[in-house]
């Protein structure tokens, strides 16, 4: 009986991870203008054996874009590499696809992020023998330390400092059919160094792109998470940074996905001078509040997967606008009706004791 209990246990903590690795997937960021772009900067040197590199990126914090500085870190699973993340146009807004782990390395929207990782495919290292070996023709190794080695001019050339794909002067890239077999694999989340990594970069206020103008004082580290031994700053700016002049004002612009929306906000609680009443409109209240609240989370879960279906590969920019603009007019008549519900309980309920008019 003990038995068949572990195995139903460890059977269902399976589903259950199978679920985190497919849910990494989602994204539902989505910014009108694109990032800046990538900057010029050193390497530092690679800690140890296992290491890989995974290059830096500008990430979005809902006002501003901020540098994710490139880093080291130890593969999650012998044989596995890194895919970068990139920006893509998805026909009104530029979305982020996320990185990942995985047996080969897919499509990263033909960004040129260097250090081997030049628009397509990885050209910095490889797995044999399960063990890994690094290029040194473009990565910062010191053999004294490393001995896995080897030396191999890349194939692929290419300076463009262009951070996003697609949009306007985006890279014209589309996924080979290799990558998009190589999307189908199974895949691993950033690890919980790499995510730990991206907050510290968020939380650092330097790294924004409005303040550095696309020259981040940290754009490289040896380890994840660790801004103050080994950083490495950039040099210089990719190109020049001219982003709107309204790029942080997200109440000028409507949202477009039902995660963009303000908060609900919970009306003043009733005072009409009879509890009895008081707590009857209070339960109402709450239960619109709740009723809101879950029209939300399932708009906000329909829209991320249908984003999720948009991160295939070679997906037509026709329908991504389609979707994009659906979001839109559903996000846009969801607050509308939420707005009119609230108003429409306030007027349903008598004015509070203290609002009501004096008598003479």
């Amino acid at each position: 009986m003990r038995f068949s209990t572990l195995i139903r246990y460890l059977f269902f903590i399976l589903i259950l991870l199978s679920a985190a690795t497919a849910s990494f997937a989602q994204f539902g960021i989505s910014v009108s203008f694109g990032p800046p772009a990538i900057p010029v900067y050193d390497q530092p040197v690679c800690p140890g054996d296992g290491y890989i590199w995974t290059p830096g990126y500008w990430a979005w914090d809902g006002n501003d874009y901020y540098w994710v500085p490139g880093t080291w870190v130890l593969a999650p699973e012998v044989g596995f590499l890194w895919t970068p993340g990139y920006w893509g146009w998805a026909g009104s807004a530029f979305i982020f696809h996320e990185g990942y782990w995985g047996p080969h390395v897919g499509f990263y929207g033909g960004i040129n992020y260097g250090f081997g990782y030049f628009g397509h495919g990885y050209e910095g290292g490889r797995w044999d023998g399960g063990h890994y070996f690094y290029n040194r023709s473009v990565n910062n190794i010191d053999v004294n330390v490393i001995h896995s080695v080897y030396d191999a001019r890349p194939a692929y050339n290419n300076t463009n400092r262009v951070s996003y794909n697609g949009g306007n002067g985006g890279i014209d890239e589309r996924a080979s059919s290799q990558e998009q077999n190589y999307s189908r694999e199974r895949h691993i989340a950033p690890v919980a160094a790499q995510v730990q990594h991206v907050q510290a970069a968020r939380g650092n206020r330097e790294l924004g792109a409005s303040l550095n103008q696309g020259r981040p004082p940290i754009a490289a580290t040896q380890r994840p998470g660790v801004f103050n031994d080994h950083a490495v700053p950039a040099t210089e700016a990719g190109g020049r940074y001219e982003p709107p002049a309204n790029r942080g004002l997200n109440a000028a612009r409507p949202p477009v996905h039902a995660s963009e929306l303000p908060p609900l906000e919970r009306p003043a609680a009733p005072n009409t001078g009879s509890p009895k009443l008081d707590k009857k409109y209070q339960q109402q209240q709450q239960n619109l509040y709740n009723r809101q609240s879950q029209e939300r989370q399932k708009l906000q879960q329909q829209q991320e997967t249908e984003h999720q279906q948009l991160a295939r590969p070679n997906v037509n920019p026709a329908k991504a606008q389609q979707v994009e603009q659906r979001h839109q007019q559903q996000t846009q008549q969801l607050q509308q009706r939420h707005v009119q519900q609230q108003q429409q309980m306030q007027q349903r309920q008598p004015q509070s004791r203290q609002s009501q008019p004096k008598r003479r």
